[in-house]
């Protein structure tokens, strides 16, 4: 992969983030792939910001080893995401010194620096702003087309008025011309966007959180209940007017409890429902989900997981819901647990959620993630996928009915209310093939088998993960950890050495089988994961056999986990 890897830094407020959407959005145009991170304190307003690009000649879907350009608007708590953003020898940093001197914990890396007048140039053009200057440099030095720069400005800062959109021409042209002013040996030739293979397709642009959005539209959800939190409010105000457009329904509710409390009682009237939320949310949802199975009430929860325990690192990723997400009911509560591999794998992985939840009778939790969710990518049209939901709708009622009646496949047809002769009762009480509550060890033992059979026994299809390459050295992961193992493997592969990926979309039940297949000739096994106890890895063990040399490469967030530290793990034990 040829990529360029570029940081936008500065205070909140200082508009990094703007620059660095509308610098994807333009990329886009030009028919690169692209993916821009964002890195932010927990704070409302203030602290630290940081856009964090990389653009490719192939789908991009996991950050660099490092980065080749930091621009900083200014450095005020530049300490706090330091770490996010590695440099060398072979970056260089632009920095304005009206904004103080490089901090130590920067030049100690060892880059090129370069001073740049941003706040000097700004005050020469009328309502300039610093990061529209930024973004004028950054676009000569990239050689971006002026004309398409100035149609993705206008696009998408519109709403703003013309003046707003005029001081931006304004200060943008300045900034080009400042970039022609520097120093061609400073700058290097390097930086240019890496060029694509021409094509007639339209690229797309979204978020983890606009995928699932999409998917959950797709699998014909049509009303949602959510409590907004941090990272997964983005994916509510989205849908938000499209579930309406489509005749569906988002309502706040006052909190969490309500939320999954409402999808099901959505769900019991016969229409697909879903929540978003995230660790401290899912943790209140665990007793009404628990309800959900019981009464056997499809229902979906998005959950977007973020650094923990408690209030944690909001605003940073992590993958350390797995557990809770596993195991988090009380007794005995078996539901689906998926995972989307990328951003654009959230088409897929939430419209097979509903259709799950559906077709199955059940919960399921799709685990995203702050990396996945609030990041942006330039990518491919997701495809679309052939299922949908199916509930299995009781008809007449030719006898008496029992909503819960034992069938092969675990699944009882759904009686929808109001349908003549098939009044049932639906709680969290044990019961009885009828619905009524019953305390018989015997109805307790035959509902639980029921409900674990329709899920061990579902036909999950090859939707489960996705396995490439072959050789007796494999890595397994999950989630937002994909996209860098996924790149590690390929970096091997190109220097001569064979090995495989395994991605997990389907976590629980775990398809065993599934993944033994896939792990046969492994004699060397690396799993990936990004938590500081190895949950993956430890759920993993719990549930199968493993290679005899399995290593585990688990590491806490908020930094994500680049391909070079996967694929040093790898050459460092061959």
């Amino acid at each position: 992969m040829r990529s360029l890897s570029l940081a936008l830094v500065g205070s909140g407020g200082a508009g990094v983030v703007t620059a660095g959407g509308l610098l994807l959005a333009a990329a886009a145009r030009t028919g690169s792939y692209a993916m821009m991170r964002r890195s932010s304190g927990p704070q409302i307003r203030g602290g630290e910001s940081a856009a964090l690009l990389r653009f490719a000649d192939q789908a991009v879907e996991c950050a660099d080893d490092s980065f080749d350009l930091l621009l900083a608007c200014d450095w005020r708590n530049v300490d706090r995401f330091v770490d996010e953003i590695p440099l060398g020898a072979h970056s260089l940093v632009l920095y304005d010194p009206a904004a103080g001197e490089v901090p130590a914990l920067i030049a100690d890396c060892g880059p090129r620096l370069l001073a740049v007048p941003l706040a000097d140039v700004a005050a020469s053009v009328h309502h300039g702003r610093i990061n529209m200057v930024a973004l004028g440099v950054i676009a000569h030095m990239l050689q971006l087309d002026a004309s398409l720069l100035a149609s993705v400005i206008t696009d998408t800062l519109a709403h703003k008025g013309h003046a707003a959109v005029a001081a931006s021409h304004a200060a943008v042209a300045a900034g080009r011309e400042l970039g022609r002013r520097l120093a061609v040996d400073a700058t290097g030739s390097e930086l240019r966007l890496p060029a694509t293979a021409a094509t007639d397709a339209a690229r797309w642009t979204m978020t983890g959180n606009e995928a699932c959005g999409l998917g959950a539209l797709r699998g014909e959800v049509r009303f949602v209940a959510a409590y907004p939190i941090t990272p997964a409010s983005e994916l509510l105000e989205w849908l938000a007017p499209r579930i309406e457009a489509l005749g569906g329904t988002l309502l706040q509710a006052e909190d969490e409890l309500a939320s999954v409390n409402m999808i099901m009682g959505a769900s019991f009237g016969g229409v697909a429902s879903l929540t978003a939320t995230s660790g401290p949310g899912l943790a209140l949802m665990m007793e009404g989900l628990g309800l959900a199975v019981a009464s056997e009430t499809p229902v979906v929860v998005v959950n977007v997981m973020r650094g923990g325990p408690s209030t944690g690192i909001p605003t940073k990723s992590e993958q350390t819901d797995l557990n809770i997400a596993l195991y988090g009911m009380h007794g005995e509560a078996p539901h689906i647990v998926l995972a989307p591999l990328s951003i654009g794998d959230g088409v897929l992985a939430t419209q097979w959620a509903v259709h799950l939840a559906e077709s199955l009778q059940t919960a399921v939790i799709v685990l995203s993630d702050q990396l996945l969710g609030q990041s942006r990518a330039v990518l491919d049209r997701p495809a679309d996928v052939s299922f949908m939901r199916r509930r299995r709708v009781a008809g007449s009622a030719a006898a008496a009915y029992q909503r819960y009646v034992l069938t092969a496949d675990g699944v009882s047809p759904m009686a929808i209310p109001g349908s003549s002769g098939m009044a049932y009762t639906a709680d969290g009480l044990e019961h009885d093939q009828a619905g009524i509550p019953s305390t018989r060890a015997r109805d307790h033992a035959e509902q639980l088998a029921k409900r674990e059979r329709k899920l061990a026994e579902a036909d999950y299809g090859p939707h489960w993960g996705e396995v490439s390459g072959d050789g007796s050295t494999a890595v397994i992961t999950w989630g937002s950890c994909t996209g860098a193992a996924r790149e590690a493997v390929q970096r091997l592969r190109a220097s001569g050495n064979r090995a495989r990926l395994i991605a997990l979309r389907l976590l629980s039940p775990l398809p065993a089988a599934r993944v033994a297949e896939a792990l046969s000739g492994v004699e060397r096994l690396l799993v990936v994961e990004q938590s500081h106890s190895a949950q993956f890895y430890r759920y993993l063990r719990s549930q199968m056999d493993l290679p005899a040399r399995t290593d585990i490469l688990a590491r806490a967030g908020p930094v994500p986990i680049a391909p070079g530290e996967i694929s040093a793990r790898l050459q460092a034990g061959s």
